[in-house]
């Protein structure tokens, strides 16, 4: 990241741009916070169902995540995801599985409970964010100079 000044100046609507931007996404952690606590989840544990589920690396044969891929998806540690994936397993809501390739490895899968879990909780994130697609359109939209 670049600490250095930007060469533009920026104007009083850029500033109420990133304002509004981050008060939108700031809200919807708020809403994402508080339906994990539904659940009896924290948000980290909620990310860490869905980066398992929702990752898109897997290769053929594969089912979930390593500890090393969930502490890259989840901006964390290894030790951290490590304790996490811990924690998960005590709820129940993941496994660990030997790796049928690389028997020193450990792939980390949702349980069915966990499936069950995520599901509700992603759809109401997904309703969330269909209400929430006018303003982050605006908000968009703003950020290419555009009307809005």
């Amino acid at each position: 990241m670049n600490n250095d000044p930007s060469p533009t100046t920026l104007s009083p609507a850029d500033y109420e741009l990133l304002a509004d931007f981050r008060y939108a996404l700031r809200t919807f952690a708020a809403f994402s916070e508080g339906a994990a606590a539904e659940f009896d989840l924290t948000p980290q544990q909620h990310q860490t169902l869905l980066a398992i589920k929702g990752t898109r690396k897997h290769p053929p044969g594969r089912r979930g995540l390593y500890v090393g891929e969930i502490a890259e998806r989840l901006l964390i540690r290894p030790h951290t995801a490590a304790e996490l994936v811990g924690r998960l397993a005590r709820l129940e809501l993941v496994s660990r599985e030997d790796d049928a390739e690389d028997g020193r490895r450990v792939e980390v899968v949702l349980t069915p409970k966990a499936e069950r879990v995520l599901e509700g909780l992603s759809a109401s994130h997904l309703e969330e964010l269909r209400a929430m697609r006018p303003l982050l359109g605006r908000l968009l939209a703003r950020i290419d100079g555009d009307a809005g």
